[in-house]
């Protein structure tokens, strides 16, 4: 696959760079006039999101400028500038019925999930090596960002790649993903919202205990789905910054 950086801006010291990949369409993120080699932080997107959805651009823009780091961000398959498949829209349909019926969805998430998880990790891998080969970001450690369906194809992305040290995951629950978290040994900070309507507590609690990280920290603050605290993104700075080897530029 051709790797093409199509186009580039600059705000508030941020640089960003469009780029496909094949039919990978994403934004590379790094400090303005960044030479040289850096961290690497790769952030997925939310259920029915896209590579700049305002939970992804905040956070990437804070790990450039406060931490230094390059950010990649790609839209997951069926998403964002991508094409949708007709099995994936009968799954989004289904869900946005059942949850208008006031069911619980979460089946049919951990499905979709499962459909889209194996061409997202080859789709993530093959951006990695790519973006890794610019100057500017450099073979160096790697860390991953996920919540949410960021998380569900998060999970076996770690399971799968050796190259990434340490993941910031969680708002999602176990279901079909016991097997691969045993198979996560990476550091891992987790998010939970205590009071999810989405999901639920002790499946998220479950999801936790299943990842097979020795090193692993759970965050659990109140609130829906949607609402992390902005705080989260002072602590999830500072993770990477320890499991990745990288001072931070503003403390």
């Amino acid at each position: 696959m051709r790797f093409s950086l199509t186009s580039q801006t600059s705000t508030d010291g941020v640089t960003e760079q469009s780029f496909t990949l094949g039919e990978i369409t994403g934004v590379l993120f790094t400090p303005q006039g960044a030479t040289g080699p850096r961290p690497l932080i790769l952030m997925g997107h939310g259920g029915g999101q896209h590579k700049k959805a305002p939970a992804v651009l905040a956070g990437a823009h804070r790990f450039a400028a406060e931490g230094g780091f390059a950010v990649a961000a790609i839209d997951a398959p069926n998403h964002g500038d991508r094409p949708k498949d007709e099995q994936f829209l009968q799954f989004a349909g289904a869900m946005r019925a059942r949850m208008a019926a006031g069911e619980d969805p979460a089946g049919l998430v951990a499905a979709m999930h499962d459909l889209l998880a194996g061409q997202a990790v080859a789709d993530w891998q093959a951006v990695l090596t790519a973006v890794q080969e610019l100057g500017h970001v450099g073979a160096g450690p790697v860390g991953y960002w996920g919540v949410s369906m960021g998380c569900g194809l998060g999970v076996p992305l770690l399971a799968a790649e050796p190259r990434i040290r340490a993941a910031v995951l969680g708002l999602l629950g176990v279901h079909t993903l016991a097997a691969p978290a045993a198979r996560v040994t990476v550091p891992v900070q987790f998010l939970l919202q205590w009071d999810d309507t989405r999901v639920p507590r002790d499946q998220a609690l479950a999801l936790f205990d299943a990842l097979g990280s020795t090193d692993k920290t759970l965050h659990a603050n109140p609130g829906d789905h949607g609402g992390i605290p902005a705080f989260e993104t002072d602590n999830a700075l500072r993770f990477f910054a320890r499991h990745l080897g990288r001072k931070l530029l503003k403390e």
